[in-house]
């Protein structure tokens, strides 16, 4: 029986796979064309399967008797990374001759002895060697089309970079026929990141090639081919679900695909239901999974991410997606952002934004012991009714007088944005309480920027808070309107509104009302600037 894979490439023999047709049919195009092709992604995209499917097409169509054969051949060059220009070539030439005999055996063939000779003749010492190495057998491939897939492209030593990119652009300027014919580079930065120098590019004659995340219809795709050799349905809630909070990342679909068939212990005859969905779902957002190894490294790497992240998530008016700008450059090629529909910042995805926060998130704030008053965090159970339900004014009421008696102390929280601090304490004082319980949380981040909400799922109900900071009466009143059509489309009759107000001259309020036939609470919670003493003893000085 084949599996959901998220340990490197997949292949339809052994595991799911999402058919990536069009878009194998388009770079395959490209390849007709002779262009040369760059797709530069995050790690774990998908990158690799997808051009190992599209070399697969192409080997298929030479053994064809079309006139347009192609001989195409994959490199990695991620183990070249730390090697000398010498060893370099000299490992491409050793790699190149490897492949080709493994292209004639593949087909069934042999090697012509004009290659062989010159395979046996060739020394690549130099970007120089290397084209007149090409000039030689685009002459005794004719006429099969010789195509170029360089994968990890990222792993060209520095040294190497500039040359051998000004060779492969003099090949391609020079005209067809040329060899290679058509060149695919794959890595994860693209080749401005890689031109450390910030000189004028080598290689401003690329094609760029953009892979997308799955769209919801691949889900589909993908979920439906378990549940055709399996039997097991996945509810169409849970597909739609799974790919909201993933935003169709490759690894992160087929992660909660492989909770829920395979680490669950589901019994087969059972449809996969959003109960399911919320157990698989609370699993990977805890998760320490390769995929959100590399997140976190990634927004670790600057401190300044930290601070853009932050802004990105909590301004209504959002970032500009500025690729010009280095620390917005850097977040989108580790997939960490995304440009939205707007040309604004966009985390890409819930998971990612719930990791984020948990990231930044001190370990200790020093704050736990008061979250309850007179007692410890087994004080939560009082939240609930004796019928199992949450009482969640109670709850936030709580959590509102737990910011007043916390006082300035908030302010000495770790290593916490002073604008981050209300939602961190938030997410902190609900995390607390789903443990004591047993209950689900995650986030949902809407189109509107600046709003976060918090989804609570205990005893088969949905509780959902939004979030925000004050940013006028204005955007307060637009929140509320919001907020009611994110319970309309959750069917939802109730929901919570927390709006941290960071002013000098703060207005707390606690508003219950009925828009629209739903029921909304709404908090404006004062966040204290700066302790006391410092208050007055400015006003003393004045």
């Amino acid at each position: 029986m084949r599996r959901f894979w998220t340990q490197g490439p997949v292949n339809a023999q052994e595991h799911y796979v999402v058919s990536r047709s069009d878009e194998i049919a388009d770079f395959i195009k490209r390849v007709g064309e002779g262009r040369y092709v760059v797709l530069f992604a995050p790690r774990q995209t998908g990158k690799t399967t997808f051009f190992q499917d599209a070399l697969a097409v192409l080997v298929a169509d030479s053994i064809t008797e079309q006139t347009a054969d192609y001989f195409p051949i994959q490199l990695n060059f991620d183990v070249y990374k730390n090697t000398s220009v010498t060893d370099f070539y000299d490992n491409l030439y050793h790699d190149i001759c490897e492949e080709i005999e493994h292209l004639f055996q593949r087909r069934d063939g042999t090697p012509p002895e004009a290659l062989i000779q010159l395979l046996a003749d060739t020394q690549l010492t130099n970007p120089h060697a290397m084209r007149r190495f090409f000039r030689h057998l685009d002459r005794l491939l004719t006429p099969q089309k010789f195509v170029l897939i360089i994968d990890e492209f990222d792993g060209i030593p520095q040294v190497a970079l500039s040359d051998f990119l000004h060779t492969l652009r003099h090949i391609y300027i020079a005209g067809k026929p040329r060899c290679p014919h058509s060149v695919g580079i794959i890595g994860v930065k693209s080749i401005a990141q890689l031109n450390y120098d910030r000189s004028i590019s080598p290689f401003n004659i690329q094609d760029e090639f953009h892979l997308p995340n799955f769209t919801l219809e691949q889900i589909r795709e993908l979920l439906g081919q378990y549940t055709d050799e399996v039997g097991q349905v996945f509810a169409p809630e849970v597909v739609a679900a799974i790919h909201k909070q993933t935003a169709g990342q490759p690894v992160l679909v087929n992660r909660f695909a492989q909770i829920l068939t395979e680490e669950l212990d589901i019994p087969k005859s059972e449809p996969l239901t959003m109960a399911h969905f919320s157990e698989a779902h609370t699993q990977l957002l805890h998760d320490r999974n390769t995929n959100i190894e590399h997140l976190t490294t990634n927004i670790r790497r600057n401190p300044r991410f930290e601070s853009v992240l932050m802004r990105i998530m909590e301004r209504d008016e959002g970032v500009d997606f500025n690729m010009d700008d280095d620390i917005i450059n850097e977040l989108a090629t580790y997939g960490v952002i995304k440009k939205s529909t707007d040309g604004m910042c966009e985390i890409l995805n819930p998971i990612y934004l719930y990791r984020i926060l948990r990231t930044f998130k001190p370990i200790v704030n020093g704050l736990e012991d008061q979250y309850v008053p007179g007692g410890g965090p087994e004080e939560f159970l009082n939240y609930i009714t004796p019928a199992g339900y949450i009482e969640m004014e109670s709850l936030l009421d709580n959590f509102r007088d737990f910011i007043a008696r916390a006082g300035f102390k908030i302010l000495q929280v770790p290593d916490t944005p002073q604008e981050s601090v209300g939602r961190h304490l938030l997410l902190a004082y609900l995390d607390q309480f789903v443990k004591v319980i047993g209950g689900f949380m995650h986030i949902e981040v809407q189109t509107g920027r600046g709003r976060m909400d918090i989804i609570i799922t205990h005893n088969h109900q949905k509780y959902i808070i939004e979030t925000k900071i004050w940013r006028g009466d204005n955007r307060y009143q637009a929140g509320k309107k919001q907020l009611v059509a994110y319970l309309r489309s959750e069917d939802v009759t109730s929901g919570y509104y927390i709006v941290f107000d960071h002013r000098e001259d703060p207005e707390p309020r606690v508003v219950t009302e009925t828009i629209e036939g739903l029921t909304i609470r709404s908090y404006v919670i004062p966040v204290m600037q700066e302790p006391p003493s410092k208050v007055q003893n400015a006003s003393a000085m004045q």
